[in-house]
């Protein structure tokens, strides 16, 4: 493992003596980045979103309970894991920060030894979480996105083009007889046949913003952020192209002699607050509509 792939832990305190004790002591098991105080905290973690916090509570403007309330009110950062690291020893104080969601609470003077111990225990359950997350996130079929993964990124989309003031474009894709292809060539070859579809399609997608996902049955769908139509258009296409040269077989369709896609575009340019990311999602799959009553292998717009 590069030292960019370590955990990544972030140490708030702002006692200079603390945090040098604390990051001499994990530097070498982790990325180790540093705040003095709590805005700076709050910034860093929305920021570079950390595997961990260590958190003291006695600091000035922003106390450590405050950072933590903020931390699990924000979506970006809710999830991640903050172990208080203080001086207060009342039974009350601890009682107040697990109470605002720490998962741990170390007293000082800390003991080195049992500090890292209780670190990798927690790191070890949150690399858990991610994973298992990551996993729910997946269609274990295709391996790209799932459904519900495409329903958590519209509605970011959505609501940054909205702040942002861009275009989005949603592209939906159906396989063309995809029925008689499982009908004659089995569901074994079916399921084959969305595999080498799905990947196909996510190697054409070359924009880390842009998020393609299996909707459902032979159906998949793509987030294009800050695009406009004609450029929607003409990933559409190439997407269309890229399949029907992949040449796989299929005898049965009416559409073609290799198996293709039928494609419906859809753009949003003014996005008003009234609006919801259904809209978008409706006239995509409209367009996919007209797509398939035109014949099928084309790409359509709304």
């Amino acid at each position: 493992m590069t030292h960019n792939q370590l955990p990544m832990i972030l140490i708030v305190d702002d006692a200079p003596l603390n945090v040098k004790i604390l990051a001499q002591s994990l530097e070498s098991l982790y990325r180790i980045k540093v705040a003095n105080n709590g805005e700076e905290a709050l910034k860093i973690s929305q920021r570079e979103q950390p595997d961990l916090i260590l958190l003291d509570i006695m600091m000035p403007k922003i106390d450590g309970f405050e950072v933590c309330r903020q931390l699990k009110k924000n979506t970006i950062t809710r999830k991640i894991p903050v172990i208080f690291v203080t001086t207060l020893n009342a039974e009350a104080d601890e009682e107040q920060g697990l109470n605002l969601g720490a998962i741990d609470y170390i007293t000082k003077p800390f003991v080195i030894p049992i500090v890292k111990a209780r670190i990798r225990n927690h790191i070890h359950l949150k690399l858990q979480a991610d994973l298992l997350e990551s996993m729910s996130l997946l269609d274990a079929l295709t391996l790209i996105p799932n459904r519900r993964r495409f329903d958590e990124a519209l509605t970011t989309e959505w609501k940054q083009a909205i702040r942002h003031k861009t275009p989005i474009s949603l592209i939906m894709i159906d396989i063309d007889h995809f029925k008689q292809y499982n009908d004659h060539y089995g569901h074994g070859a079916g399921d084959i046949c969305l595999q080498r579809v799905a990947a196909a399609l996510a190697k054409m997608i070359v924009r880390p913003s842009d998020l393609i996902a299996r909707y459902g049955g032979e159906e998949f769908v793509v987030i294009l952020p800050d695009t406009n139509q004609q450029a929607a258009l003409k990933v559409a296409e190439r997407l269309r192209e890229g399949i029907e040269h992949l040449a796989l077989p299929h005898t049965y369709s009416e559409a073609a002699t290799v198996v293709t896609i039928s494609v419906g575009v859809a753009t949003q340019i003014e996005i008003q607050e009234y609006f919801s990311p259904k809209t978008l999602n409706d006239a995509a799959d409209h367009a996919l509509y007209r797509a398939k009553e035109g014949g099928r292998n084309r790409v359509c717009s709304d």
